[in-house]
């Protein structure tokens, strides 16, 4: 390449060399178009073999499908053992409660939850993976009202039983995968009923354009975050209050890789006692 079509900011390349009797090879070229002490135009350039590296990552990203498809495999085929397991539980937490002492009436309640916490890990588990893997999904025009009327119809029950009442801005178009866009909904407005304070839960959803693409609010009056939890909460199967607040830990994990998927962000701002607001963004893709 002509040093005059360079712009003077290193470039780089990687190319896979051809050789001769062998298997073909990686290189990495470096160049940065520079003037030398007679103020005539040069190119320097770096040649750098990269092979082995190049052979780690497709190793890697090998390892990685094939882990993701085991667990996906897994995870699945538990399912019907696992309801097997729940249902019986009930059955015979339904019929001998009373009958076979006090000492039996707990441990088969012990077994209920146990049983039906590790449901609720898998299916949310089942969620994440197919989430990771709908790469192929094609993007088109979401109407985010829609997708809030019907994850708010999903979660009325939790809304009537806590008296939550949830509020929104007019919501935009947005190019984006739906189901993925109702999971963000329902984790992000389910958390904050979930994790409510003395007060009645009020939510309210905004958005807003800006140079990054749209940008949405949700904002609750819950027990809140302590801003040294803020990255952490975002972790698979991490949990700030233990078994005091039902949850699996998956949640705001799947939230993330969906607002990842779309090219955006996730974060949340909050103190304790003073609610959260957790804020996202979907970049823009052509003129809605």
């Amino acid at each position: 390449r002509r040093s005059s079509d360079l712009t003077g900011a290193p470039q780089a390349w990687e190319l896979r060399m051809p050789k001769k009797d062998a298997a073909p090879f990686w290189v990495r070229v470096e160049a940065t178009a520079a003037r030398d002490a007679d103020g005539v135009s040069v190119c320097r350039a770096v040649v750098s073999d990269i092979t082995e590296s190049k052979l780690a990552m497709q190793l890697i990203q090998t390892y990685s499908a094939e882990l993701q498809e085991f667990a996906y495999a897994l995870t699945h085929d538990l399912q019907e053992p696992l309801r097997t397991v729940v249902n019986f539980s009930q059955l015979l937490a339904r019929e001998y409660e009373g009958k076979l002492g006090e000492d039996a009436d707990k441990y088969i309640a012990f077994s209920v939850e146990g049983a039906l916490r590790i449901e609720a890990l898998l299916k949310g588990l089942l969620n994440y993976l197919e989430i990771a893997e709908r790469d192929s999904d094609r993007l088109s025009p979401v109407d985010c009202n829609h997708v809030l009327s019907q994850t708010l119809l999903s979660l009325q029950t939790a809304i009537q039983q806590s008296g939550a009442t949830v509020a929104s801005d007019p919501l935009p178009v947005v190019i984006a995968k739906e189901a993925m866009l109702t999971q963000i909904f329902q984790n992000l407005i389910g958390n904050s009923i979930k994790y409510r304070g003395e007060a009645t839960p009020a939510i309210r959803i905004s958005a807003a354009r800006t140079a990054e693409g749209w940008l949405f609010s949700v904002r609750d009056n819950g027990i809140g975050i302590d801003p040294a939890d803020a990255e952490f909460v975002f972790g698979m199967f991490k949990r700030l209050h233990g078994k005091e607040i039902p949850g699996t830990g998956i949640g705001l994990a799947l939230c993330r890789k969906v607002v990842e998927r779309h090219g955006g962000r996730i974060w949340v701002e909050s103190e304790p006692g003073r609610g959260a607001t957790f804020k996202f963004t979907i970049p823009t893709v052509g003129q809605l």
